[in-house]
């Protein structure tokens, strides 16, 4: 797929099953997490693959996660089974180093362009995926299954896997004037 094509036309999938990226289709895509904009080489970012068991774990953790911030049942079920709706999930932590030249806030926008590049690379190699956050990210049961410290922030979980539907190959492309001014 042309690299423009791919960028200009991108969508998330949320409706995703087996198979899921593994082998070098993985490696690849953690490579490309790992070529994400960079100031100061800090490598700002730390990404957890979730897969097989790994998916109920990872539910038991935000059931947890659910309970303690005082969701109704119905919230709580869903944070148990969110895991379950793609076969691979990336999680990705910003670990940011404070007092450091490269300001928090842009390490922060580092781990981003990470989970960015990796749902691209996803679907460039056949595969789709949809970028979540919420609530749970901050967590405290959750911020300490990834090993958080205080400045670290999840970014995000990059779900990932085949799409279940296939999207529209029209993407309606906004309007960029609205959001380009000249200087």
């Amino acid at each position: 797929m042309d690299a423009l094509e791919l960028l200009v036309n991108r969508r998330s999938a949320s409706r995703l099953a087996e198979p899921a990226p593994a082998g070098e289709q993985l490696d690849n895509i953690l490579r490309a997490g790992m070529r994400a904009p960079d100031h100061g080489t800090l490598q700002p970012w730390h990404f957890f693959v979730i897969d097989g068991e790994g998916r109920e774990r990872f539910g038991k953790v935000l059931e947890q996660g659910a309970i303690a911030a005082g969701q109704d049942e119905k919230g709580i079920e869903k944070a148990r089974t969110s895991p379950l709706r793609a076969p691979l999930i990336i999680t990705v932590v910003a670990k940011c180093e404070v007092g450091h030249k490269v300001p928090q806030w842009e390490q922060l926008l580092s781990a981003g362009c990470a989970v960015m590049a990796m749902q691209m690379a996803a679907l460039a190699q056949g595969f789709n995926g949809i970028w979540r956050t919420g609530p749970l990210t901050d967590s405290p049961q959750v911020r300490e299954a990834f090993a958080c410290r205080e400045q670290d922030k999840i970014v995000g979980f990059l779900y990932l896997g085949t799409p279940q539907l296939k999207a529209s190959t029209t993407v309606t492309v906004p309007d960029i004037a609205p959001f380009v001014t000249r200087f």
